[in-house]
């Protein structure tokens, strides 16, 4: 895993195409904004292992 320190209104590139922006800092609570083409899925980690989960049961009792 790569760790890096960022600061309100900095930022890191992946892949050329994805942005991530630290939007707000509050206490220990940080706002990020991501800006990424439309074809590429962007979802908090909750929501992705819910996707996951209910993607294994549709092909497990199709």
């Amino acid at each position: 895993m790569l760790v890096l320190s960022r600061k309100k209104n900095e930022s890191i590139v992946i892949n050329n195409d994805i942005t991530i922006v630290v939007v707000d800092i509050r206490g220990d609570k940080v706002r990020l904004g991501v800006e990424a083409p439309k074809e590429v899925p962007v979802h908090r980690q909750e929501v992705f292992n819910a996707i996951q989960r209910n993607e294994d049961a549709v092909t497990e009792n199709p």
